[in-house]
């Protein structure tokens, strides 16, 4: 019973001792440098463009000093490292994360921007898909009304006149491949939707000239549909009668 006794507390001698010994390396490998040394060691390689190099300073920054007057500058500038990478996805997911944590910051204007430009950046032709346009739109919009005193206002309602028209296109795009392919009630559809739904950015003019053509077209369509049934109907009672 005493050699077992033994052995436990030899045990739990060995296990303190190893965890001493992990814990002074930690602190030993988490004060070869400073926030400041980290923070400035980002800023640094972020100024010369080298933004893996400031991603990873500024991570560890995080990682070491999470409580840091500096953290919060490292979550920002890994973020806008990101996208100047133009790794949009990794840098909304940042920038998305700093405005969770930080929602009345100072920042938190300029990164939802941000935000919004990330998506705008991937805008695709008006041929294209146009979810990342939706995605911009929406995010500028939000950014206007939850901080219209922003210095970022205004380029932020430029990029919206952007997607407007980028998704009005696309709907004139979607209308006139309608028209060609003799669908016209779908057609006639896209046109009227970019009448209603998004205001005068030079498309206008073009959906109005295929609307009044599109509704001639239907009627005529209806008009010899008609002209068919009535047709059919003579040749039902001509075939009893006889």
């Amino acid at each position: 019973m005493k050699t077992i006794r033994i052995h436990i507390l030899m045990i739990i001698l060995v296990f303190l001792c190893s965890s001493v010994f992990q814990g002074c390396s930690w602190f030993k490998n988490q004060g070869e440098k400073t926030a400041q040394e980290l923070v400035n060691e980002g800023v640094k390689a972020f100024n010369k463009k080298r933004y893996r190099q400031s991603i990873e300073s500024f991570t560890t920054l995080k990682d070491w000093y999470p409580f840091s007057k500096y953290a919060i500058v490292a979550e920002l500038k890994i973020a806008d490292a990101y996208y100047n990478l133009k790794e949009y996805e990794e840098a909304v997911f940042a920038y998305e994360e700093f405005e969770s944590l930080h929602p009345r910051n100072e920042a938190t204007p300029y990164v939802v921007y941000q935000i919004g430009k990330c998506y705008f950046d991937r805008m695709d032709a008006p041929d294209r898909d146009q979810d990342t346009a939706r995605k911009a739109l929406d995010t500028f919009n939000r950014m206007i009304v939850q901080f219209p005193e922003s210095q970022y206002t205004n380029k932020a309602q430029e990029h919206i006149n952007a997607c407007i028209r980028s998704l009005a296109e696309n709907e004139l795009y979607v209308g006139r491949f309608y028209f060609r392919s003799k669908h016209f009630k779908a057609a006639l559809n896209r046109f009227k939707k970019i009448i209603a739904d998004y205001p005068d950015v030079g498309v206008h003019s073009e959906a109005l000239l295929y609307i009044p053509v599109c509704e001639a077209e239907i009627e005529k369509k209806e008009a010899e549909l008609e002209k068919l049934k009535i047709e059919e109907e003579n040749n039902k009672i001509e075939t009893a009668d006889s």
